[in-house]
């Protein structure tokens, strides 16, 4: 393997990377947290979370358990070796739009208000009021 090859993150590592801190950030982690809690430095976070460094099997299954989420959370929707989206039993993804909305800081402070509503009626309104803001209409 030449030094170029070597330097570009593996597309999975970046997916896993990519879905941790979606995580981190839907709970209202640091990386701080997340690497006091492992053991190791925000630093070694950011690698993983860039996918410049490769998460072993033993430190995904603690991050999962940290982070409340399956092992299999961080590799829904992950590019298959050709880097492209996985084929084969998996359906079409739908979740890309999710994933863009909850990776962003306006998506996740938006979720983590919208979860404490504890009133299904004032929820549904909250719908409405943002469908009406976007000139989405009712479904």
């Amino acid at each position: 393997m030449d030094k170029e090859n070597k330097k570009k993150p593996n597309p999975t590592d970046i997916h896993v990377g990519s879905r941790i801190r979606l995580r981190r950030n839907m709970i209202g982690m640091s990386q701080e947290k997340l690497g006091e809690s492992l053991g190791i430095t925000f630093q070694q976070i950011q690698k993983y979370e860039k996918g410049t460094n490769r998460v072993g099997a033993s430190r995904l299954q603690a991050i999962s358990e940290i982070l409340s989420v399956p092992v299999a959370f961080f590799f829904e929707d992950a590019p298959s070796a050709d880097g492209e989206a996985p084929r084969g039993f998996s359906e079409e993804s739908s979740t890309s739009y999710v994933v863009d909305f909850l990776s962003s800081a306006e998506g996740v402070q938006l979720n983590r208000a919208f979860v404490k509503i504890s009133n299904p009626k004032v929820r549904r309104k909250l719908i409405e009021l943002a469908k009406a803001l976007a000139d989405d209409g009712p479904e």
